[in-house]
């Protein structure tokens, strides 16, 4: 069971009201082994429920709970997902409510309770250092929602919505260098492939991660949402010494479309940042961000995040898009005694932009997770 308590806090720094929010989530997760024999068969189990705490229509729509049609937040909201599982020999087949997190569709986890799928899905792991993965997924609930809707991608206002197909594969050639591969279409709205290389070695005293990722995204069926053409190259290397983490990075789309993902999901980039996500049509990205883990002054369980993102040379509509946001983050997680892993974190985000409003962040997070057995 994990307890989520969150206060959220957007300040809109154009005139509009700033939009602000408390809540209590609950995340039941149960998980069953596999009855035993050559076939096995199992239960998965997800309850989420959210508790509003403190909300007011004027600073309603954080994206914590659903908002009513006179502008008031629900008091509350829940939902159950059932998952049933099947083994055969290294192959496993999961149906129903999903957390689906691959590079070419990402399940939101950013508010008070995660966005989920559902699908049927199948993962191989019986080749060495291979594994497989393919999967339909024909609805979907929101973060704040309870109602399961057909798929649609992010922008879209039509009232036509669909499903979603999938295939990849992740291949690690040695314990540090991996490919990962992709495919996914939203029938008769957009189809994108992915490729992706890691790359770990060592550099002096400490060790270099290289993360390459290409995107290509194409229209695909009755193209309900337009032409899509859009493809995005982007890599991220980073340094880790001692405590410290420290990374650079550059993305550029190019094409004449925003980079397209599922409607109320995240995007598999360096980019998705706490507002903002960088991908409008031949938007160009530099990045920089910098871990810090206390461990190495004898302080576990508290760390430190900051990050910068500047974008330029953009398109949103017949405007040119230009944008920067910085994110930091303080969290502590208590190691040992009576409230060993209570967590807080302290997040702040300011961002800036031509296409959307100027927002500065704030959020607060206190979670703990109880093992029932």
């Amino acid at each position: 069971l994990e307890l989520r308590n969150y206060y959220f806090n957007d300040g809109y720094r154009d005139g509009d009201e700033d939009r602000k929010e408390w809540a209590q989530g609950f995340l039941l997760d149960l998980q069953s082994g596999f009855t035993p024999g050559t076939v096995g068969f199992g239960l998965d189990a997800l309850g989420l429920m959210g508790v509003k705490l403190d909300s007011s229509p004027a600073h309603a729509d954080t994206g914590l709970l659903p908002v009513h049609d006179n502008g008031h937040a629900a008091d509350e909201f829940s939902s159950l997902g059932l998952t049933a599982k099947m083994r055969v020999g290294d192959a496993v087949i999961k149906s129903g409510t999903l957390l689906t997190r691959i590079p070419v569709l990402v399940y939101n986890d950013g508010r008070l309770v995660p966005q989920t799928f559902r699908g049927t899905q199948i993962e191989y792991t019986g080749l060495p250092n291979l594994y497989l993965h393919a999967g339909h997924i024909d609805k979907n609930k929101t973060r704040n929602s309870t109602d399961s809707v057909d798929l649609t991608p992010s922008g879209y206002r039509g009232n036509d919505g669909t499903d979603f197909d999938f295939s990849g594969a992740t291949y690690a050639i040695n314990p540090n260098l991996s490919l990962t591969g992709y495919y996914g279409e939203m029938r008769d709205f957009y189809r994108q492939g992915f490729l992706g290389v890691v790359h770990k070695w060592r550099v002096g005293g400490g060790s270099l991660t290289s993360d390459l990722r290409y995107f290509n995204s194409a229209d695909a069926g009755r193209a309900y949402n337009g032409k899509v053409d859009a493809d995005m190259i982007s890599g991220l290397f980073t340094y880790r010494f001692g405590g410290h983490a420290l990374g650079f990075g550059y993305q550029k789309l190019f094409g004449d479309s925003a980079l397209p993902y599922v409607n109320g999901g995240s995007v598999y980039s360096f980019s998705n940042a706490s507002i903002g996500k960088f991908i409008q049509a031949g938007e160009k990205t530099w990045m920089a961000r910098y871990d810090y883990d206390f461990a190495a002054l004898g302080l576990p369980g508290l760390s430190l995040m900051t990050r910068y993102y500047k974008g330029d040379h953009g398109a949103y509509k017949a405007i040119e898009a230009r944008e920067h946001e910085t994110n930091t983050s303080l969290k502590y997680v208590v190691q040992g005694g009576t409230f060993k892993g209570l967590g807080t974190q302290l997040s702040h985000a300011i961002s800036r932009s031509t296409y959307s409003d100027d927002r500065d962040n704030y959020r607060i997070y206190l979670t703990y997770e109880i093992a029932l057995w």
